[in-house]
């Protein structure tokens, strides 16, 4: 049976070989656990808005595998920092998507009940 310990955590960051010694942080990969297309997806769409972002592209490894492989490759900035951005970014989209609907929401109950009102 595995421990606990053994278990990776929802993150994992995976530098390119040989880039440890040239301190290049420009190049990484991060391991998303427990997630799917879903996040990939988005939170690349969102990266790739960024100016500064050569490439990004997510990848899952294998269809029984509940994890997310993205890639970030920037033309100067930290890939830690883009990610970071990234994930605010899409945060923030999600939050005004909520709200709109929310208010949507009400907005529909609202003229239901004058509806209502006005059948009666």
């Amino acid at each position: 049976m595995a421990d606990d310990k053994e278990k990776p955590g929802r993150l994992s960051v995976i530098q390119m070989a040989g880039t440890e010694l040239t301190g290049d942080n420009t190049c990484l990969t991060f391991v998303l656990h427990n997630e799917d297309h879903t996040l990939g997806n988005a939170l690349r769409y969102m990266i790739m808005k960024n100016p500064d972002v050569e490439f990004c592209g997510y990848s899952i490894p294998h269809p029984s595998e509940n994890k997310v492989n993205l890639r970030i490759q920037t033309k100067g900035s930290p890939a830690v920092d883009v990610f970071k951005k990234g994930l605010s970014d899409l945060t923030a989209l999600s939050e005004h998507v909520l709200e709109t609907f929310e208010i949507s929401v009400q907005n529909f109950k609202a003229q239901q009940q004058e509806e209502d009102m006005d059948i009666q």
